[in-house]
């Protein structure tokens, strides 16, 4: 159980505003009804649904996006499975994870939404590769080549569908990035995991810093690095209050406790008013999140 797990522990005082979780992955126990994909980068760990059930009601989260994780590649069963045992109607949304080249993506896409109304978000991509590395153009779904002509066809139905683009790289890939999402201004772009900061060279992050400039533009603070308050002060003074959405509350009630803290240590700068929008004030807009 999240609560027994962290027994004896008290609860922090819930601060003002919404709260939503975008970072959760969730695997099933029963890796035989929902097995992982054959060419899944890593094998999952059970994430007992249940179990997070519990914590969310414990700790009062509004929300959940579950993001779609690399191991089960583009099949969305589990998420799907996941939207019938929610802690109360509408509770979670979720973003995809398919191919960005594949020319079948753009109706897979539809389709999915058009299965799951109000409830697929966005979709994943991954763009993980140094200077130098080849990108890929097939097996487990990363390092797509970003200036693929196909990739158009992907944003452009992610823009009709009022999806968002929510991308894991690392700061070598953000230029391509910016370069391909300019021309789709009305699409808005998640960066992941603070878009990985100690995986790249000052320049090249700051090559990350410098996508604020494009107003589609989000940074999630999450996987914070070292010392990193003057780099999240750094990413406040680029972004602004309205585009940072922080990701993730833990899945029980120590970690839940803690992570308001950190909340408060990084941000310690900004007035309360914009600390609500970066803890779900602005996911809740992101997310189209009903209030």
């Amino acid at each position: 159980m999240a609560g027994s797990a962290a027994a004896g522990v008290a609860m922090a005082a819930r601060p003002k505003g919404p709260l939503v979780e975008n970072t959760m992955h969730m695997f099933a126990a029963d890796m035989t009804r929902f097995p992982p994909a054959k060419n899944a980068p890593y094998k999952p760990t059970p994430n007992s649904l249940e179990t997070y059930v519990e914590f969310v009601k414990e700790v009062g989260l509004d929300h959940t996006v579950l993001v779609q994780p690399e191991p089960y590649q583009d099949d969305e069963s589990y998420i799907e499975y996941c939207f019938t045992r929610e802690p109360r109607p509408g509770y979670f949304k979720a973003t995809c994870l398919y191919d960005p080249i594949d020319p079948a993506t753009p109706g897979r896409i539809q389709a999915l939404v058009d299965k799951n109304p109000r409830r697929i978000v966005g979709m994943r991509m991954h763009e993980m590769g140094v200077a130098g590395a080849p990108y890929s153009a097939s097996g487990a779904i990363k390092n797509r080549d970003p200036r693929n002509p196909a990739m158009k066809n992907t944003l452009r139905k992610l823009g009709e569908l009022g999806l968002i683009l929510q991308v894991q790289l690392v700061p070598y890939q953000a230029k391509p990035l910016g370069e391909v999402a300019a021309g789709f201004p009305n699409v808005p772009v998640l960066i992941d995991h603070f878009g990985l900061a100690d995986r790249g060279t000052p320049a090249e992050y700051g090559n990350v810093i410098a996508l604020a400039k494009q107003p589609q533009f989000y940074m999630k603070i999450s996987q914070l690095p070292q010392d990193s308050r003057p780099m999240v002060r750094r990413a406040f003074d680029a972004f602004g209050p309205d585009r940072l959405v922080w990701g993730s509350y833990g899945a029980n009630r120590e970690a839940f406790n803690r992570i308001l803290t950190q909340i408060d240590d990084v941000f310690d700068f900004a007035p309360e008013a914009d600390r609500v929008k970066i803890r779900g004030g602005n996911a809740m807009k992101l997310f189209r999140f009903e209030a």
